[in-house]
């Protein structure tokens, strides 16, 4: 089991990591994590108010698949942590993937609330295939999907299991920054869509499995301090 840790660009000010995860299983199942900004950002970005995005060539998804030889034939799976902008933009390109998404965020997504319209073209393609998963679950042995509704409904997290790093608990936009990680004093940002007391829920749940589990560490969604010490592809975790 490897896990590799994608850099698909930066937002300013703060350089602050836009990031996706390719897992590798024992048998051979490819699962990717989230797809980043559109690649059309490249050339032309559409910038959030407030911040600039920054994609180099080298950053988007499918050439950090092609640096450790895949391409996005290659993926099994392709987990959706949640549809915003800098999450599902080039979800069009993973065909051959099995979706997985948590129902609740897809219908709310699929019903057309405004937040999720810009990538909509990408997230809902014709040729791609969803499965809609409620809670928590096991998707495949070392890899369990956590709902963690608060920053949107229906968001999901997703805790890796490595035989020798131990576990990793990718926290996605559900706990963005370290500083966040406490329940109690999380800061609520104008980004957040649920109601405070989802959050905190949310990211109590996250925080109690980290100690449950004893992981190894938690990413989180957009560290700027914490993502320079941690292993990029093509390194991984194993």
């Amino acid at each position: 089991m490897r896990l590799y840790l994608l850099h698909l660009g930066t937002m300013q000010p703060g350089d602050i990591p836009v990031p996706a995860y390719l897992i590798q299983t024992t048998d051979g199942i490819n699962i990717l994590i989230d797809t980043g900004w559109p690649r059309s950002f490249v050339e032309a970005p559409r910038n959030p108010p407030g911040l600039a995005v920054e994609i180099r060539p080298e950053d988007t998804v499918v050439a950090r698949l092609a640096a450790i030889g895949l391409q996005p034939a290659d993926i099994d799976y392709l987990v959706c942590t949640h549809l915003d902008d800098d999450y599902s933009g080039n979800h069009d390109l993973f065909a051959g993937a099995e979706c997985i998404i948590q129902r609740h965020h897809y219908e709310v997504a699929k019903g057309g609330h405004p937040r999720f319209a810009a990538n909509r073209a990408a997230w809902d393609h014709p040729s791609l295939r969803y499965r809609l998963v409620e809670g928590d679950s096991e998707l495949v042995p070392g890899v369990n999907l956590l709902e963690t509704s608060g920053h949107v409904p229906g968001h999901q997290s997703v805790l890796v299991h490595l035989p020798q790093t131990g576990g990793v608990l990718l926290a996605a936009d559900a706990i963005m920054h370290q500083s966040m990680a406490d329940a109690a004093t999380r800061q609520m940002y104008i980004t957040d869509m649920d109601d405070e007391r989802s959050i905190r829920q949310s990211t109590r749940k996250l925080s109690d499995i980290a100690n449950r589990e004893g992981v190894a560490f938690v990413v989180y969604g957009h560290d700027a301090q914490q993502w320079p010490s941690l292993q990029h592809s093509p390194l991984f975790y194993e």
